[in-house]
């Protein structure tokens, strides 16, 4: 395989010392960073994280800072999410969409004040979209990216990690709830979410000069917890279905295609710009959506391209993510579905590298 050539413009982490450290083995490219991939194989460390706890550096989900007296108005116009009831201290996953409804990113939205926001974002340019909405509605507001950068702790023994080092305060964090803790004398936003079903917390580092200070200070806190550096596993969060931006959803899907139509309020999120074309969506509903799907025969590999899905030989959707899952022994797959074919127990074909392979559309995914 090529191996990337380092540039500026493929950004290092305040944590990369730290994952090289720690034996990195792949990565791949997620906001003009590194993002680890892969740490001993994927399925050992599938296996680990839901045994124990590990550290993932998620710098790459960076951060879109908006501050100024339009704020929430700006935040508002971005997603049709209503946002009118979200409190301090709280985190929301908000859907960003354009004038057509289409998916720009779908990212966690983090109140820290009536008047200052970050949104932490998913693989896109986010930040050219949100500066050209503020400058064309003449909003008073300041946006920019902040120097942020989130580390994720994740697995069944990520709260027992977490209290060693910033006290019992964390264990009462709500679920997609933040608390202000210290670390060597700075107060850290300390959130009770992540990228996986595990169970976990995710800390915005205000200040790469802490990156490694914080690394090597929950890598000593859970040597006894078998802490591992870590990453986003591609097994787990298929079972889960936990969705991928520009690889299960594009700016052609609609969070209605994707599922995420519980995260619309279409009739109340007044000012967001794609609200017209959503309340069309909503009327009429989607004509295809994402399902899980399991795919029959042996292991599949890197779905590193659409498959096409075929009913009677006629292409009726796509596979965007799949891969071999050891706990429920079967291929598990996320797939975008037209309504003709998206019923539970459908039988489907999946035009894979290796040939068509069997597949039936699932009531649900498996975490």
């Amino acid at each position: 395989m090529a191996l990337i050539s380092p540039s500026r413009r493929l950004r290092r982490t305040p944590f990369s010392d730290g994952v090289e450290a720690a034996g990195v083995k792949a990565y791949t490219v997620y906001n003009h960073m590194l993002l680890p991939t892969v740490f001993d194989s994927v399925e050992a460390d599938y296996h680990h994280l839901k045994k124990h706890v590990q550290i993932w550096d998620v710098a790459c989900e960076r951060q879109v800072e908006i501050k100024g007296p339009d704020a929430a108005r700006l935040m508002q116009m971005l997603t049709p999410r209503d946002l009118r009831r979200m409190q301090i201290g709280q985190c929301l996953y908000v859907p960003i969409v354009d004038e057509t409804g289409g998916m720009l990113n779908d990212p966690v939205a983090v109140k820290l004040a009536e008047d200052h926001w970050w949104i932490s974002i998913a693989d896109s340019d986010l930040l050219y979209w949100v500066n050209a909405v503020a400058h064309g509605w003449r909003l008073d507001v300041l946006v920019d990216e902040p120097d942020v950068s989130p580390l994720a702790v994740q697995g069944p023994k990520a709260e027992a990690l977490m209290a060693r080092l910033f006290g019992p305060r964390v264990r009462e964090i709500g679920f997609f709830r933040y608390e202000k803790l210290a670390f060597q004398g700075r107060d850290l936003v300390v959130a009770r979410s992540g990228y996986s079903k595990q169970g976990g917390f995710e800390i915005y580092v205000d200040g790469s000069d802490l990156g490694m200070p914080l690394w090597q200070a929950l890598m000593a806190a859970g040597e006894d917890l078998q802490v591992r550096a870590g990453c986003p596993n591609l097994i787990e969060r298929i079972e889960g279905g936990l969705l991928s931006y520009g690889n299960d959803m594009t700016d052609d899907n609609t969070p209605h295609e994707c599922g995420l139509g519980r995260f619309c309020n279409t009739s109340t999120a007044i000012g967001c710009i794609g609200r017209d074309a959503l309340l069309r969506v909503a009327k009429e509903g989607p004509v295809q959506q994402i399902r899980a799907i399991a795919i029959g025969g042996e292991p599949v590999g890197c779905c590193d391209r659409w498959w096409p899905i075929l009913a009677g030989g006629k292409r009726v959707g796509r596979i965007s993510s799949a891969a071999w899952s050891p706990d429920f022994r079967t291929n598990v797959a996320i797939g975008m579905v037209r309504m003709t074919h998206w019923d539970a127990g459908t039988k489907l074909e999946i035009e894979t590298p290796d040939g068509l392979r069997p597949a039936i559309v699932q009531e649900k995914f498996w975490n």
